[in-house]
Order: C-alpha cells, then sequence, then structure tokens
C-alpha cells in the first residue's frame, strides 16, 4: 500500500506543480477549477485511445531501419497519436466551453489536458522504479506541458477569430506544432547518444516559445477585456 502511494505521489506532483504554474500565470481571470479538474481528467482519459492507436500505428517501426524506425516511432507513433488525440479531447469537450474565452484559457486546459496524459503515462513508467519518475519530472512532463500548450495557444486564438479559414489555419498550426515538438523530443531520445542531447535542446526551445506565447496571450486577453470595459460590455 505504502509503495502504491509513493507511486501515485511521485507521478502527480510534477503534473500538479505544473498546473499551479500556468493557474498563476492566469490568475488575473482565472478559470474554474472544476473544469480544470476535468481537463485533467480528460487527458489522464485520453491514454486509452492513444495507447490502443499506438499499438497499430507503431507496427512499421517494426520494419524499418535505423533511424528511419526512430522517426516512425517518434513522429508517427507517438507525436502524431498523442497530440492528435489530445487533440480530439481539447476540440470536443473545452473548446466550446463558455469558460473558454480568451487566448490564455487555451494554453491553460490544453496544459491541464497534456498533465493529466502525463501524470497517467507517469504510473505506468513508474513501475519501473522511481528513479524513472525524477528523470521524466524534468523532461518528459514538461514537454508534454510546452507541447500541448503551444497547441493551446493557437487554438485559443482562433475562438475568438471571426473568419472560419483563419481560424482552421491557427487550428492545423496549433496541432502540427504540438506534433513537431512531441516528435523532436522524441526522436533524438530514440535515436540515442550522442544525438539524446537534442532532446533536451528541443525542449528548451519549446518552453521559451510556450513563454512567449504566455506573454502574448496575455497582453491580448488583456486588451480585449480594456475593450469590452470601454464598452460597457463587462
Amino acid at each position: 500500500m505504502l509503495h502504491l502511494a509513493v507511486l501515485i505521489g511521485g507521478a502527480a506532483l510534477p503534473a500538479a506543480i505544473l498546473i499551479l504554474l500556468f493557474r498563476r500565470a492566469d490568475r488575473a481571470r482565472p478559470e474554474p477549477v472544476g473544469l480544470i479538474g476535468r481537463s485533467v481528467l480528460y487527458g489522464f482519459i485520453a491514454t486509452v485511445p492513444a495507447i490502443a492507436l499506438e499499438l497499430v500505428v507503431g507496427i512499421p517501426a517494426d520494419y524499418l531501419p535505423g533511424l528511419a524506425g526512430a522517426a516512425w516511432s517518434a513522429f508517427v507513433t507517438a507525436a502524431l497519436v498523442e497530440e492528435g488525440v489530445k487533440y480530439f479531447f481539447l476540440r470536443r469537450y473545452l473548446i466550446r466551453n463558455e469558460a473558454f474565452d480568451e487566448v490564455m484559457d487555451g494554453i491553460v486546459y490544453a496544459a491541464c489536458v497534456s498533465l493529466g496524459f502525463a501524470f497517467a503515462e507517469n504510473l505506468l513508467y513508474g513501475l519501473d522504479g522511481g528513479w524513472v519518475l525524477l528523470f521524466r519530472a524534468f523532461t518528459a512532463v514538461p514537454m508534454h506541458a510546452a507541447a500541448t500548450g503551444i497547441m493551446g495557444y493557437w487554438l485559443g486564438l482562433s475562438k475568438s477569430e471571426p473568419d472560419p479559414g483563419r481560424a482552421a489555419s491557427y487550428r492545423r498550426k496549433g496541432l502540427w506544432s504540438a506534433i513537431a515538438v512531441h516528435g523532436l523530443y522524441d526522436f533524438f531520445l530514440f535515436a540515442g547518444a550522442p544525438l539524446a542531447v537534442g532532446a533536451i535542446a528541443t525542449l528548451f526551445v519549446a518552453v521559451r516559445v510556450l513563454r512567449r506565447q504566455v506573454r502574448r496571450a496575455k497582453e491580448l486577453d488583456d486588451a480585449a477585456a480594456e475593450t469590452r470595459r470601454a464598452l460597457g460590455l463587462s
């Protein structure tokens, strides 16, 4: 029982800390706690279809040599499937919610879905030992948050975009940006040393991009809020 409690706690802690950081970044107009919790739950549930799809989609990698197999596993089996499933849950259950009304909301909800997903993955990987959880706390968990958070920025922009064509373009850009980040990170890991250092570089760049997007999202949301106040709409 103690081992199980440690496993769950160790798997959940990195995700919980990052969720609090995203909530703090959104403190000017915070999202409902209940919807944050549901977003995390959606991410946790998303691992079920993701695992099922990966079992099928990953078959070609067994027949591809060297780096080609690593690329398929990274960009298709892992990145396309996992970010695609997260995208589905965001589009199906969150983006239409009335509480999702700012660009920053897209980042927050996307990050929460990704961290629910990372928590579930941690539970599985944690069965191999505590050192795996410690390593993932500083690598895979923030990678999920950064990749899907970037997606969320573009989903947030699409929500307020009146032009349907441009809104769809934003959504596509968000999805493919997340796939690119996730795929590059996994590819460098799967390729092994000395290329594995590229995974850390990918994570560093993705976090930098997301931080800029958070600042931009808050600027856009503050400007929109000021406009509403000036018009007497809020």
